[in-house]
């Protein structure tokens, strides 16, 4: 039987990277559907739980994307209230790759060293990157900051974070990289998540600092978000910092996207969101 997944993509097309990857990660047949909403939502579940036999529903699968992760959350939440009884199918959320960029840097984070109790702070963390590494990291047991331009941005963040995981994240506004260096001043791991090409700290910002133990960049654009560091450092120790760059935990990332494709396809009540997926990416790490 073909293992079929449909991709509802809350953006007007259905992003081709999380095609390629579903196909990769072994689906037989992609369907995407662009512009999907809570709203119009109902027929397309409807088509995936009511086609197949109990035995035969692992072989259906629903992977929410787009670029916007507030709508993937609350999308990935109306697809699983139509859903009872044994009348459901694998689901994933990865809106704007966010679950599986974040669980990869936090996982080979936590294999370069302890990251219990420690202070961390994530540059520019209001986007879907930048607040699932603040959550995955609280989760491990650190104390967590994110910073914005804007204080109401982060606050915004914060309190998203705090309502959908139970988390307590600490808001910083941080208008410059001056700003961001005197931020991480206290700070054990520092985690880029800006937009691409974007720089946050310049290497004068952090190579003196005595307390930085670990960094990562998940921008693989130029100018980085960490200057001095390389994308593709893995696990690079600089200035007595370990640092790990987009290309270099972006390995994890893609090998923990098609292993998530593949999980949807063991049985039909896989959920998989920021929490299962981090577990993963610890074991594959």
């Amino acid at each position: 039987m073909k293992k079929l997944l449909f991709q509802f993509d809350t953006d007007i097309h259905p992003s081709v990277f999380d095609t390629v990857v579903a196909y990769d990660g072994g689906a037989d047949h992609v369907i995407g559907y662009g512009g999907v909403r809570p709203d119009n939502v109902k027929a397309l579940v409807e088509g995936t739980i009511f086609t197949r036999a109990p035995k035969d529903k692992k072989n259906t699968a629903i992977f929410i994307g787009g670029s916007d992760m507030v709508a993937g959350q609350r999308l990935f939440t109306a697809v699983q209230n139509h859903f009872f009884q044994n009348f459901r199918v694998s689901i994933m959320l990865d809106s704007n790759g966010s679950n599986t960029t974040a669980a990869a840097g936090v996982a080979k984070l936590a294999g370069s060293g302890a990251l219990q109790g420690k202070n961390a702070i994530v540059l520019a963390g209001t986007g879907p990157v930048g607040q699932r590494v603040a959550v995955m990291l609280v989760q491990e047991g650190c104390h967590v900051s994110i910073t914005s331009r804007q204080f109401a941005r982060a606050q915004h963040a914060c309190e998203d974070m705090k309502n959908r995981f139970g988390v307590d994240l600490t808001p910083l506004e941080a208008v410059d990289n001056e700003a961001r260096g005197k931020a991480i001043q206290n700070a054990h791991i520092v985690f880029a998540t800006g937009a691409a090409g974007v720089n946050l700290l310049d290497l004068q910002h952090w190579q003196d600092n005595m307390t930085l133990e670990l960094i990562a960049d998940a921008n693989a654009t130029p100018p980085l978000g960490i200057g001095g560091s390389d994308m593709m450092d893995k696990g690079t120790e600089r200035f007595g910092k370990i640092i790990w760059g987009a290309i270099g935990f972006g390995t994890l990332k893609l090998g923990l996207h098609r292993a998530c494709i593949a999980k949807l396809f063991e049985s039909n009540d896989q959920v998989l969101d920021a929490e299962t997926i981090l577990s993963l990416a610890k074991e594959m790490a």
